[in-house]
């Protein structure tokens, strides 16, 4: 509420948590016909908004329309990242009108995510999160390694061609794959979908390699929760993440280059981030 909260009753509280609750109901129902969201961001969120510790996953998916304007799709409490909650979710955007599916999906790749998506929307491309990757990786190896190893990694998903992150690929294995095979592992059995992003608009690439449109959303909402712990429910706790999340998108700003958004819709090849020339006809 800001700074004008000091002061505020425990019955002015109350009622203000189940206005948004209604508000939040109202919103996880709204009609979605005619919608079409080009690039879509999905991340399970886990966090501990109770003093007993009672951990709570949000899952939660941000779009970006036609227009290059990004948008909350869904919120929901799914208690566990595992492919029926994200199932359910899926399945209630498309009843609600989502239709038409989008062209790229970004996210962990140990969501349950992947499994629903492909059930409910077979068609998307799929990117993997390379911060998640990243922490994944790094992860397991030693302490004394691990910025260095991110820092070579970063020289994959920063390379200007697919040939050159492929090259930085392969000499990451080299380097770290003999004492380091775990690791490695997790680089490796998500390559391909690593590097989808080269196949889309070089101007896209800072959003789409990422799934931190959510991350940086839910850094206000972890700041907030430690402070109210103790004083929220899970019911609580969602209607406070939807609030912060329906203010924070006031001032998201579009994806860079909406102009390229109808040409990835009309399936336009892009090779290194650069629309490739048609044949004629």
């Amino acid at each position: 509420m800001g700074p004008d909260a000091e002061g505020l009753s425990a019955a002015t509280i109350t009622r203000l948590t189940a206005t948004w609750w209604d508000e939040y109901e109202a919103w996880r129902k709204r009609d979605l016909s005619g919608k079409r969201y080009v690039y879509i961001w999905a991340d399970g969120v886990c966090f501990t908004p109770r003093l007993d510790g009672d951990r709570q996953c949000m899952l939660v998916m941000i779009g970006a329309g036609e227009d290059g304007e990004k948008d909350v799709l869904s919120i929901m409490d799914g208690f566990r990242e595992n492919a029926d909650s994200w199932r359910d979710l899926l399945r209630g955007l498309r009843k609600r009108g989502l239709t038409v599916p989008p062209e790229l999906a970004v996210g962990d790749g140990a969501l349950g995510f992947w499994t629903a998506l492909r059930d409910v929307y077979p068609t998307p491309r799929e990117q993997r999160c390379w911060v998640h990757k990243t922490a994944n990786v790094t992860g397991a190896l030693p302490l004394s390694l691990r910025e260095k190893a991110k820092a070579d990694l970063q020289d994959i998903w920063m390379a200007e061609t697919k040939k050159e992150a492929n090259a930085a690929f392969d000499l990451f294995v080299e380097t770290y794959g003999l004492k380091y095979e775990r690791a490695v592992a997790r680089l490796v059995k998500d390559r391909d979908v690593l590097l989808t992003f080269y196949d889309f608009p070089a101007e896209h690439w800072k959003h789409i390699r990422t799934t931190n449109p959510i991350e940086s959303v839910f850094a206000t909402v972890r700041n907030r929760t430690r402070k109210t712990k103790g004083c929220l429910n899970r019911k609580t706790a969602l209607a406070m993440v939807f609030r912060l999340m329906m203010s924070a998108k006031k001032k998201w700003r579009k994806i860079s280059g909406p102009n390229r958004l109808p040409e990835v819709i009309q399936g336009i090849a892009f090779k290194d981030g650069i629309r490739q020339r048609q044949n004629a006809a």
